[in-house]
């Protein structure tokens, strides 16, 4: 089976694509028959968890030898639940919890995925030279990445976070990872400046062949990664079969999902599993006060010329959402050259318009919603108060967006909220939202916010200030292409 750039005729093995991550046009790679290839996705709901990632990921990624051990290692005693992802009724709609993982935050599930990936494709594919991971985060990202690539054969990882847009527990999280292969470096600017450094530093090493010479080549850990994004595909299905498991759904009922998001992998794994045949109703895009989503969605109209917000959902802090180039590809039918031209005035001009037939296809599954600062922190202490559940602000602004979607629709399809990381990455917020005191240090706060609460903290998260910081670099974001180069060669 053959993946093929969202910008060009350029087609790979899907072992090939998740060794490159983006390809060499600046393009995204996508199954162009991912809608025609038939998938037995009620086969799928009887599955225990690891058995529906085999299957699933065998249908998106088929040129893999052994699904079965890659999904073995990835997940076996990895997460502090064997259902990976909890569906959790709270009211009277549904949390799909996806923070049980080692760094407390939904990445973990693609994360501790895509490592097993790679190093299966260098595999296959008879590659010797190393595997460079470069990745940009907002956050999560890249400790999530970090905790799956750490000395891992034949590969070495470098990452990039903005040095005043992550919260401190985050930050600490990354700068103490450990790892002969490991890198991190903040740089001077917004999470949209290390993703266009990223992806300008791909388009330079691998059209000059810079690294060739060394042994190396580079690869993504972000969700342009097809590799990163399939396996965000299976708690899609979790959520389903746990619905039909309890009696809330008829197999065969639609399902809304509700997925706090800012790169739109997350939500477009949704799409994904509805291209499978999974009975998708909508999805129902959340976005912070950076809003960028929610005014696409609604007028066709994607503008990135605006003020930059930082909120206290960092991962949401974002105006130039990758993924969104592989839903104009479905929208637009495959017409590559037509999504290299919005690509391209984006690039130059900071906007563009989609509007016409694929605009309408979109919205015919797409909503959208955003919830701001108050919004969102009025949501955490009204959702603890009256329904006794704890969530982080990223999940509040989902829960927000839910309640007014809820309000618009029409029927009573059940409806499924993303969780995306623990409340324990973002206590001053949850403490604040709350009415608990927020003195101290955010490592102060996560104890109070459990003695206050009684919700555990995550084990991934304890003792996180004892550790040693161990990468302490900063640099200014026109310097990101020089620091790969460096790094890259010795890593």
């Amino acid at each position: 089976m053959y993946y093929q750039s969202t910008r060009s005729a350029e087609r790979v093995t899907d072992t090939a694509a998740v060794l490159r991550g983006i390809a060499p046009d600046g393009g995204l790679y996508i199954d162009p028959e991912l809608e025609k290839r038939p998938f037995d996705w009620q086969g799928c709901l009887s599955l225990r968890p690891l058995g529906m990632a085999e299957k699933i990921l065998n249908h998106l990624l088929p040129g893999y030898a052994d699904m079965h051990s890659l999904v073995e290692r990835a997940y076996a005693g990895k997460f502090d639940t064997p259902e990976l992802t909890p569906l959790v009724k709270v009211g009277e709609d549904y949390v799909l919890e996806l923070f049980h993982g080692p760094t407390a935050a939904f990445k973990d599930v693609a994360l501790s995925m895509l490592p097993q990936l790679v190093t299966a494709a260098r595999g296959q594919e008879g590659v010797s030279d190393r595997i460079v991971i470069l990745t940009a985060t907002s956050g999560d990202t890249g400790k999530a990445a970090l905790e799956g690539f750490h000395d891992v054969d034949g590969t070495g990882i470098l990452v990039f976070y903005p040095a005043d847009g992550v919260s401190p527990v985050q930050k600490a999280q990354m700068v103490t990872q450990a790892g002969a292969n490991v890198k991190v470096c903040a740089v001077r600017g917004n999470f949209d400046d290390c993703q266009t450094g990223v992806k300008r530093a791909f388009a330079a090493i691998n059209g000059s062949g810079a690294l060739n010479e060394q042994g190396r080549r580079l690869s993504s850990a972000n969700s342009i990664n097809i590799g990163r994004l399939a396996p965000q595909v299976v708690y899609y299905f979790i959520a389903y079969a746990r619905l039909v498991e309890q009696g809330a759904i008829a197999c065969g009922e639609r399902v809304d999902y509700v997925v706090p998001t800012g790169n739109f992998g997350d939500i477009l794994a949704g799409y994904f599993a509805r291209l499978m045949g999974l009975p998708v109703g909508r999805l129902v895009c959340a976005s912070n006060a950076n809003r960028i989503l929610t005014d696409f969605l609604t007028t066709g109209v994607y503008d990135k010329r605006r003020e930059f917000l930082k909120t206290t959902s960092p991962s949401m802090d974002i105006l130039v959402s990758s993924n969104l180039e592989r839903l104009l590809y479905l929208a637009l039918d495959g017409d590559t050259a037509r999504v290299a031209e919005l690509m391209r005035q984006l690039s130059e001009n900071g906007v563009y318009r989609l509007d016409g037939v694929a605009l309408e296809k979109i919205q015919t599954v797409f909503s959208a919603g955003c919830c701001d600062e108050r919004q969102s922190r009025e949501t955490i202490g009204r959702v603890w108060k009256e329904l006794g559940y704890l969530c982080d602000p990223h999940t509040a602004v989902a829960m927000q967006v839910a309640q007014e979607y809820k309000k618009a629709r029409t029927g009573q399809t059940p409806l499924v909220v993303l969780s995306t990381a623990s409340p324990y990455k973002f206590p001053a917020a949850v403490l604040t939202a709350i009415g608990g005191d927020r003195s101290g240090d955010e490592f102060e706060q996560m104890e109070r916010l459990a003695a206050l609460t009684g919700v555990p903290i995550p084990k991934g998260l304890q003792g996180l200030k004892e550790r040693p910081v161990l990468h302490e670099d900063v640099i200014d974001r026109e310097d990101l292409l020089d620091y790969v180069l460096c790094q890259a060669s010795v890593l």
